[in-house]
């Protein structure tokens, strides 16, 4: 059998704005199904390439297909894509089930067709019971499920999300990254996905690809770029992560380590055999609840952070920490080498 082609690929994308390049040659394919993620900060390219992908910017070089058909000449109303913006876009003179059906009237679907998947969709969304509600009647929440259920009931091949849990308090945005993930998987609807909240990538995504600076740095599963950053970049964005300069054989190298994969070595603790260890003093300490962040210089130069939970350890006892002398390790597969071809200027 014939594999089907990636429901979205983008070819040697690229598109400036004056002397700025937004996105600078991108390559790119999302399969069938994913919930895919472009991760980034602010001016990395990943809006921009979400915009191009619906159409409503136009490419100065490169190609967009979805599905395999080349739509990078077509408006955006041809394309079979809806977006979902963080401002949510609501119609505040329509009733919830209007906004949801609005897409369906304008394709003149047939009223009892319309009634049927616009019934499904708010069930989906868990507002079944809030059709006939204006959006300001409505919780930020709320009104975000409703711009999602508008964009579904069109059943489109792919749905753009740009950035849209931006406004929503963090309980809340927590709360709506499983809800995304669970109704992605029950409709089956391929989800490309922007943000900058690495939280929410590493939450949600099949996949994710890192931008910066027009350009992407890595693609992954979430765990293998968390795990594996490919660059500097790339280890200091996605979560935080500590990079040291070792000479080996009178070349430097320069390698990674995250934070909960060193150990603070009690008094009187051996190292396991094999582990990397290092000795330094406690610069810092931040107790942050559920875990204590510790800054420790150390002895043979560098700076890491070390992340403990608080398993049996109160604030003044981690805070009685700083100052103090301590051995610290980790195991060799948890440091990885950033190859020095491979890093970019991130000033």
């Amino acid at each position: 059998m014939a594999t089907p082609a990636p429901d979205v690929t983008l070819q040697s994308l690229r598109k400036s704005y004056g002397d700025v390049a937004a996105v600078d040659g991108v390559d790119l394919d999302v399969q069938p199904g994913e919930f895919f993620t472009m991760l980034g900060p602010s001016g990395s390219g990943k809006t921009t390439t979400l915009r191009l992908i619906a159409g409503f910017e136009q490419p100065d070089e490169g190609r967009v297909f979805l599905g395999g058909a080349d739509v990078t000449a077509q408006p955006p109303y041809v394309r079979d894509v809806n977006t979902v913006f963080q401002d949510y876009a609501l119609f505040p003179h329509m009733s919830v089930a209007e906004n949801v059906a609005y897409g369906l009237r304008i394709k003149r679907v047939p009223r009892a067709e319309r009634r049927k998947r616009v019934d499904q969709a708010l069930e989906l969304v868990r507002l079944g019971s809030l059709g006939q509600r204006r959006p300001a009647q409505l919780s930020g929440g709320q009104r975000q499920r409703v711009a999602l259920a508008r964009a579904i009931v069109n059943e489109p091949q792919v749905l753009l999300l740009d950035e849209p849990l931006g406004a929503l308090d963090l309980k809340l945005r927590q709360e709506m990254q499983i809800e995304l993930k669970r109704i992605q998987q029950e409709v089956g609807i391929t989800f490309v996905y922007v943000t900058h909240d690495q939280e929410e990538a590493l939450t949600m995504s099949d996949r994710l690809a890192v931008f910066n600076e027009g350009r992407i740095e890595q693609v992954g599963a979430p765990a293998e770029v968390y795990e594996r950053p490919g660059t500097e970049f790339v280890a200091g964005f996605v979560g935080v992560s500590n990079v040291l300069e070792r000479s080996q054989n009178g070349t430097e190298h320069r390698f990674t380590v995250r934070p909960e994969k060193i150990r603070i070595l009690a008094e009187n603790d051996q190292p396991e055999s094999g582990a990397h260890v290092e000795s330094g003093r406690i610069a810092e300490v931040v107790y942050v609840g559920m875990v204590t962040r510790y800054v420790v210089d150390l002895d043979a130069g560098g700076r890491l952070m070390v992340v403990r939970q608080n398993l049996e350890v109160s604030s003044a006892e981690a805070l009685e920490d700083r100052g103090r002398h301590v051995r610290l390790q980790w195991r060799p597969e948890h440091t990885y080498e950033i190859d020095p071809g491979s890093e970019r200027n991130t000033e």
